[in-house]
């Protein structure tokens, strides 16, 4: 019988080895095939991004941000310093109309299918996802994998109605904008991973020599939002003691329909009533920048990309790094392109031998013609600088995400700057200045250098402002330096 037992005992222990290196990999981490030595854990095979859609590699490097000879055209003094920034992806043009409605109808149909499935509208609860395919239940979700209905029924109808108004005077029927109005959390990564922050006291200070107070009390400050009784959004920044991980997410609510209004706000005793009419909702400018879009409205453009990308991969998911807008210096570093050139294009002069000009801007004073174009153009169609992105310079003007201060980038670190500050809807209003890069359509060339600083409060739109996203890279490989090649080479000579 003890022989019976130490038998099933040993076969035990090998069926529980082999479970565990069929869990973990060929090779255990305990493994003494050479010696005891320490030879490193043998990963998983490593993972290669591939390029996303529409955006190009910009590959890490220096830059001698700004411009250290001042002219009389830039008017003040622009911030210098050599800074470094790591690899990104950057979008190759502009966000278009084409691209930003796609965000607005994916809102306009969350909204819809959330009716659709509420008993005030006939309650199809198919519109709503409350079981895996196991039968467990999860967190309530849209269910897009469901059509919407080619021939709504009476209470389907309604839902659909619901979304739209009617001008009084004129009879218009129009989507009903204040409706559209998109939802999202981010957790903040890095004030979760501040020291000051951490949740067991004794973690928060590495000095031996003082004295730890367990009962210390941490606040922290945590945007959150929501809609009240009357339909409107209330922002706020709340700041309390620090309590646990959920005090790292921040929640925002923005109505993300375009202003098409800022055509006219603009320009005073211009008449621009065709572009407040057509410049979005005409198909002709589909693939014209988007404007009237605030940096909040940008913001969420932002995380919506990103969670409508994740939903639609597999495990690579967890290595993507979130869309977001690009910082003012890797902004300018991907706009100087591989030689730092001034402007996006190799020379000082704006339009080449054959009088074509290599943006578009305001050439002239009140001739904005005579590059080709009177407001934007579309995208794309002026050479790529060299990173292969288009429109770095004119067109529109850019968001970054890059709160503005006259010290810019002296005020901020060497290795990726960045001067980040999420406004409360309570602070000074000049606190919400964020720099814009590139000039427009609207600025003469002093304007649209590389190394031009501007800026505009974060909730104003215009009709000379737009933006493109970028993305860090999953994995940034070394390289070694070009220079220490050439040397070598020499040496083996």
């Amino acid at each position: 019988m003890r022989r019976i037992r130490r038998i099933l005992s040993v076969c035990a222990v090998a069926v529980t080895a082999l479970a565990l290196t069929g869990c973990f990999g060929g090779k255990s981490a305990s493994s003494t095939g050479r010696g005891g030595e320490v030879v490193g854990v043998g990963g998983s095979r490593s993972f290669k991004e591939p390029a996303p859609y529409g955006m190009t590699l910009v590959k890490r490097g220096w830059l001698k941000m700004g411009v250290d000879q001042q002219d009389t055209l830039w008017g003040k003094q622009t911030p210098v310093k050599d800074i470094s920034v790591d690899g990104f992806w950057m979008d190759e043009t502009e966000v278009t109309n084409s691209e930003y409605k796609q965000f607005v109808a994916w809102v306009r149909d969350s909204i819809l299918r959330t009716r659709m499935a509420d008993p005030s509208y006939g309650g199809d609860e198919t519109y709503i996802i409350t079981e895996d395919k196991n039968g467990d239940p999860v967190k309530p979700h849209l269910n897009w994998r469901k059509n919407l209905p080619r021939k709504p029924n009476e209470d389907e109808q309604r839902a659909i109605e619901s979304l739209y108004t009617y001008n009084p005077v004129t009879g218009e029927k129009l989507l009903d904008a204040s409706q559209l109005n998109y939802r999202y959390e981010v957790y903040d990564y890095t004030t979760a991973a501040l020291r000051r922050n951490r949740l067991v006291a004794s973690e928060r200070n590495l000095n031996t020599d003082v004295a730890v107070d367990p009962n210390e009390v941490v606040m922290i400050s945590k945007d959150t939002a929501y809609i009240d009784d009357e339909g409107r959004i209330v922002r706020e920044t709340i700041n309390r003691p620090l309590s646990g991980p959920w005090d790292f997410l921040n929640t925002y609510i923005v109505n993300v329909y375009p202003d098409t209004t800022c055509w006219v706000n603009d320009f005073r005793n211009s008449d621009n009533e065709t572009y407040l009419r057509n410049y979005y909702s005409n198909a002709t400018y589909n693939d014209y920048p988007v404007v009237g879009v605030t940096w909040e409205q940008a913001n969420a453009f932002c995380a919506w990309r990103t969670d409508y990308l994740l939903r639609g991969l597999g495990p690579e998911a967890r290595y993507v790094q979130r869309y977001r807008l690009p910082t003012e210096a890797e902004w300018e570093y991907a706009a100087r392109g591989r030689n730092q050139s001034e402007f996006p294009w190799e020379n000082e002069d704006v339009k080449n031998g054959n009088g074509c000009f290599y943006a578009n801007f305001k050439p002239d004073r009140g001739n904005y013609t005579k590059d080709g174009n009177l407001i934007t153009s579309k995208v794309a169609i002026y050479s790529p600088n060299t990173n292969g992105l288009y429109d770095m310079a004119g067109n529109v003007a850019e968001w970054t995400s890059t709160i503005y201060t006259e010290a810019g980038v002296s005020a901020m670190n060497d290795l990726n700057p960045q001067l980040d500050y999420k406004a409360a809807k309570e602070d000074p209003y000049r606190l919400k200045k964020k720099s814009v890069r590139g000039g427009s359509w609207k600025d003469p060339e002093s304007y649209i250098r590389s190394a031009w600083r501007t800026w505009e409060y974060q909730n104003q739109p215009r009709s000379y402002i737009g933006f493109r996203c970028v993305r860090s890279l999953a994995s940034s490989s070394s390289e070694a330096a070009k220079q220490n090649k050439k040397s070598n080479k020499k040496k083996r000579k």
